[in-house]
């Protein structure tokens, strides 16, 4: 850019030019208002109008909900409808509103969550489903004059309806005026190694290897390297713009008179500045999301109807908040399938509590988060839990305001009761706290200055020095990852709904969960809990299997989305052939009406798809090979109709009962007509079972067991494995796996091992500490005569592999949370 001196000088024997530039300089004005909200102002035609309806549909949902005469609720929804009206926001109600009424309309199932769930009113409308009075959630929370911020409701619909709902409302409230929230994607540790490793050539396999573990354990030589080297440079960089994954901004005006829009292949525009600034200039998103637990919820629902006939209402809140088996199952940890509370340390959590109602599992939602667990709040929340007449509330406002919860933070409110009852903080100083709870916060000299004003709040109000300083500690060390009450009781009642589905219809839920493409774990786990179930598991079958998995009854027949080598295109057009012309008679017929080259029919004759013919494998394969080799699919229906197929005699060859085994590993990555155990050389099955361990604390054990997942975590020590396994009679458990043995003993992949260590039992839930472990070989695979083929197999048996990227876990005499008063 030239000097104004030097331009003005360039341009002297052009008047006209520099007169012209002046005057649209001068005409040029932009003044951008940021305190005027931009979203759409009414859902009627005018405030008035708005706060009419919303208040009527109040009242009729207060009738629906409550009853003529619950004095409270009433005088909640009065107050709660002063406020809505105050901050205008009756037309942001009713939007939301409106998409509800849209999707139950079209029979979809949502979960209202987040802290709008803190609002009666929203529970009248239904747009959620927690009732604020019960869980004593307080509508300030959501809406207030003081929260400077604007809030949003979070809605999940199932991942195969949330498309539906989406074109709902671009239809429904105009293209011109609906976006998505833009995003700047970073590179994070799993993004790095990726895009890294691709520049230098490394293949798929390499590149997971990367991406899953830590760099300790990753190679050493010089290529990665180099990777570890160029990605540590490129950690938090920007590598993509993108869509936010659910916010969605609705406008007043044209969107375009905002921004630019942009439109990436999911077909729906995005705006070009984020969330952040999307609040900063007055835009309140609507957050539509999705999530697989509901898909799981709404698919069981419409399996049980079609297999037994049976319509359940999962919103009964007698089913989804207090049924007597399913508090059994969840006080003992049976809960895999079940939506956010089917991970090993969950379940561990829930064994730990011994919980077995409602309001301890919207607790545990929270407890389990990072910011509760580090700050060592979850440990003394357990120890308080388990023995509730072992410590002292350590100030008066403790008991009073958090005697739920033991006196220990959970939720993010819990920091503001604190603040502001103890240390007696403005609101407005509470809601940066609580903006930072949630990981929101993005100024640290704002929280600098409430933590200032906290302390000289305290010693105003006359309390010790050392008090008020424990109690900023834990705040700190609760900052970063926590959940608000309301957002804990929507998980709770999701999980809780998915318990009582697993408890009373086993087979239908787990049908639903593979369906859904699992959940945690892979889907040979939600395989092996249908067959623990009573389910018998069938391999996918031309006459009887569709793209997902069916169910007869009690027999579940995988689906051919399962067979990673089928093109889902044929697997597709298999079914939609058999329920146009009935079901295939023979080989022949198949071959006959579907358009499927030799190595497809190959995959399926192995997978035993063909297997209502009577027909061995090795005597379709000699028919396939007969028919299709120097085949011209152009002449499929001339030549099979019209020349009747010859009858061969066939040789009788022999087979391993083994063989179909090996087939189902290459095909599905884990066994169905026998398990893992079935398979090894050896024919120990251990010393004890996962049912003896609570009666075997600080004894050594020795377990045979199936690795199910393990999960890496730092520690001060250096990286360790937590392990979870099947046992022999299909009971699961733990295991703890510390740096010093896991350099001896490390993991070597999917299958079966041999276990040594001790158990020890932490508050009803035992865990066994490794001390050495070996892999155990299966059987040789009888498809193969050469040696070295023979135990190829084997490495094709998957597991879950997770991993952490945080500080350590306090240990126990680290946590210093005191448990008796504090006094000056």
């Amino acid at each position: 850019m030239l000097p104004l001196e030097s331009l003005l000088q360039a341009y002297e024997e052009y008047p006209e030019i520099i007169s012209n530039t002046q005057k649209v300089m001068e005409a040029c004005n932009f003044k951008f208002e940021f305190n005027t909200p931009r979203n759409k102002k009414f859902y009627t035609t005018n405030q008035q109008r708005d706060l009419a309806l919303l208040t009527t549909l109040a009242y009729q949902g207060l009738l629906w909900r409550y009853g003529k005469e619950n004095i409270l609720a009433k005088a909640r929804v009065e107050k709660e409808l002063k406020v809505i009206d105050q901050l205008q926001f009756s037309g942001y109600f009713l939007i939301t509103w409106d998409i509800i009424r849209y999707s139950n309309s079209r029979g979809f199932m949502h979960i209202g969550r987040g802290s709008g769930a803190n609002s009666i009113v929203a529970y009248c409308l239904g747009i959620t489903d927690i009732c604020p009075l019960e869980l004593d959630l307080y509508f300030e929370r959501f809406l207030n004059l003081n929260r400077k911020s604007p809030p949003d409701f979070d809605i999940d619909w199932s991942w195969k309806e949330r498309d539906v709902i989406l074109e709902y409302i671009f239809n429904r409230y105009g293209a011109d005026h609906v976006a998505f929230c833009g995003t700047n994607v970073e590179f994070k540790y799993r993004s790095i190694f990726r895009e890294v490793g691709k520049v230098f050539g490394l293949p798929k396999e390499e590149l997971d290897r990367l991406a899953k573990n830590p760099m300790k354990l990753h190679d050493s030589n010089s290529i990665v390297k180099l990777v570890q080297e160029y990605g540590m440079l490129l950690e938090r960089y920007p590598n993509q713009r993108s869509m936010h994954s659910c916010g969605i901004i609705i406008s007043e005006e044209p969107i375009t008179n905002y921004t630019p829009l942009e439109m990436p292949p999911k077909g729906f525009p995005i705006v070009l500045f984020d969330m952040h600034i999307a609040e900063d200039i007055g835009f309140e998103k609507f957050d539509i999301l999705s999530q697989r637990g509901i898909g799981h919820i709404d698919d069981s629902m419409k399996l049980i109807e079609k297999n037994r006939g049976i319509r359940v209402n999962i919103r009964d809140t007698s089913l989804s908040k207090d049924e007597a088996l399913a508090n059994v199952y969840l006080a003992q940890g049976k809960t895999i399938g079940c939506f956010y509370i089917e991970s090993p340390a969950m379940r561990g959590l829930l064994r730990r509590l011994k919980c077995d109602n409602y309001k301890t599992l919207v607790a545990a939602s929270s407890i389990i988060r990072p910011g509760v667990a580090q700050s060592g709040m979850m440990k003394e929340y357990i120890f308080r839990h388990n023995h509730p007449d072992r410590f002292e509330y350590f100030h008066e406002v403790f008991k009073q305001q958090l005697g739920e919860t033991y006196g220990i933070m959970v939720y993010q409110e819990d920091v503001i009761k604190i603040a502001l009852h103890y240390g007696g903080l403005p609101a407005a100083d509470g809601d940066i706290l609580r903006r930072a709870m949630s990981g929101k916060g993005r100024s640290k000299e704002a929280l600098q200055k409430v933590k200032d004003n906290f302390f000289a709040c305290c010693a105003q109000k006359g309390h010790p020095l050392a008090l008020s300083e424990e109690i900023y500690r834990q705040i700190e060390s609760f900052a970063g990852y926590s959940f608000c009450k309301a957002h804990s009781a929507s998980y709770a009642v999701e999980s809780y709904q998915s318990l009582y589905l697993k408890v009373y219809y086993p087979i239908e839920f787990m049908v639903a969960v593979i369906n859904n493409q699992g959940g945690f774990y892979r889907t040979e786990v939600y395989v092996h809990e249908a067959r623990m179930a009573g389910a018998t598991i069938n391999n996918p079958c031309v006459n009887k299997s569709e793209y997902e998995t069916t169910l007869y009854g009690t027999d579940v027949y995988l689906g051919f989305m399962h067979l990673q080598s089928l093109e889902s295109k044929m697997a597709y057009f298999i079914v939609s052939d058999r329920n146009k012309n009935g079901d295939f008679q023979s080989l022949e017929d198949f071959i006959n009406r579907i358009p499927m080259g030799i190595e497809g029919i190959k995959i399926l004759i192995f997978i035993g798809a063909f297997r209502f013919t009577g027909k061995s494998k090795n005597q379709l394969l000699v028919i396939a090979s007969l028919l299709l080799n120097n085949f011209k699919p152009e002449n499929r229906n001339l030549l099979l109709i019209q020349e009747p197929v010859k009858e061969y005699k066939l040789p009788t060859l022999e087979r391993s009962q083994f063989e179909d085994a090996f087939d189902e590993i290459e095909l599905l990555s884990f066994p169905v007509s026998c398990t893992p155990f079935d398979l090894l050389q050896t024919k120990s099955r251990g010393d004890i079972m996962a049912k003896d361990l609570l009666a075997c604390h600080k004894k050594q054990v020795r377990m045979l067991a199936y690795l199910i997942s393990r999960k890496q975590v730092p520690t001060k020590r250096g990286t360790m494995y937590f392990g979870t396994w099947i046992d022999h009679e299909g009971s699961y458990f733990d295991t703890a796996h510390f740096p010093d043995s896991l350099s001896q003993y490390p993991f070597l992949g999917g299958g079966c091992y041999l276990l040594l260590g001790t158990v020890e039992v932490d508050f009803h839930f035992p865990t066994i500490t490794i001390t050495k472990m070996a892999k155990m070989p299966f059987i040789a695979d009888p498809r193969y005569m050469d040696s070295k083929d023979q135990f190829k197999t084997q490495s094709q048996i998957k597991e879950d592999v997770s991993s952490t990227h945080r500080a350590p876990y306090p240990q126990g005499h680290e946590i210093n949370i005191p448990r008796h008063k504090m006094h000056s």
